[in-house]
């Protein structure tokens, strides 16, 4: 199929996307990398009246580091947290779990600020964001950048908090102390394939954070407090056990086999903690 007609305008910068978007009155879409966008637009499930194109905006490709934190542009691609293109404040997950979305042609034009808006709840950044406790700034025509945090970024399954007229412009992270170690294991059919069930983990004893988050709920992630809770007073393998009558208790909406896998995602994640490292 082919799109339904519209109006394609190219952004000049923030100022200008953001304009745009207010004079639309919520019939615009942002077109950034297009690989989730495209697709709708073709198959018409999106039918938007414009198509505002930021690929070019200099300003949400930038990358700005400080002692404490790095905050991230939203058009930076996949590809370019795969290949190093910046530092690493994460001691390697970053780059980990870019390596595994989708496919290397898909990393060339997805970006991380158009996977977080479009809020697939199994897509890889959704549930890594929580749990690097990352803040998304939103940047609308008539008012101040507004940061939120990611937990509260996704309301449910492609739905965000982010206002019609509103533009994701960055994401900050936090800088991991020397020795955090982190756990990513994800569920799929096969390589390439969104997500069935995700487990996300971070042990960062110098900065007190001690996160365990399951990912592609069909919903929001989840953090499961009472593994994180024993993450932090026994460590991970403590914490292991904890997770299926967690997973039963929280995620009760899900199909039993579903939570097996939330389970095992979750788990497996834990155990590359006490390893040391998180492995491919």
């Amino acid at each position: 199929m082919k799109p339904a007609a519209f109006t394609y305008s190219r952004a000049r910068s923030v100022a200008d996307a953001v304009e745009q978007l207010a004079a639309a009155n919520g019939e615009a879409k942002v077109f950034a990398g297009g690989q989730s966008l495209g697709p709708m637009l073709n198959l018409r499930l999106a039918r938007p009246g414009v198509l505002i194109d930021i690929r070019h905006i200099a300003e949400l490709r930038r990358v700005e580091a400080s002692d404490q934190h790095v905050a991230i542009g939203a058009t930076v691609t996949h590809a370019d947290i795969e290949d190093g293109g910046f530092e690493d404040v994460t001691c390697g997950m970053l780059p980990f779990v870019a390596h595994g979305i989708a496919y290397r042609a898909i990393r060339n034009r997805g970006t991380v600020g158009g996977s977080l808006a479009h809020s697939d709840p199994a897509a890889d950044w959704i549930s890594t964001m929580v749990a690097l406790d990352a803040t998304i700034v939103a940047q609308s025509a008539k008012e101040r950048a507004r940061r939120i945090a990611a937990a509260d970024f996704i309301a449910g399954a492609f739905t965000s908090t982010l206002g019609a007229s509103e533009l994701v412009t960055a994401i900050e992270l936090r800088r991991f102390s020397p020795g955090a170690r982190w756990g990513y294991y994800k569920v799929c059919r096969k390589t390439g394939e969104f997500a069935k069930a995700i487990g996300v983990c971070v042990m960062d004893e110098a900065a007190g954070v001690f996160k365990v988050v399951a990912g592609a709920t069909e919903g929001r992630p989840i953090v499961l407090g009472e593994a994180s809770r024993l993450l932090r007073e026994a460590g991970p393998d403590r914490a292991i056990t904890a997770v299926p009558d967690e997973i039963g208790q929280v995620l009760t909406h899900l199909t039993a086999s579903h939570r097996q896998q939330m389970s095992a995602a979750v788990c497996r994640s834990l155990a590359q903690l006490s390893k040391g490292r998180a492995k491919t």
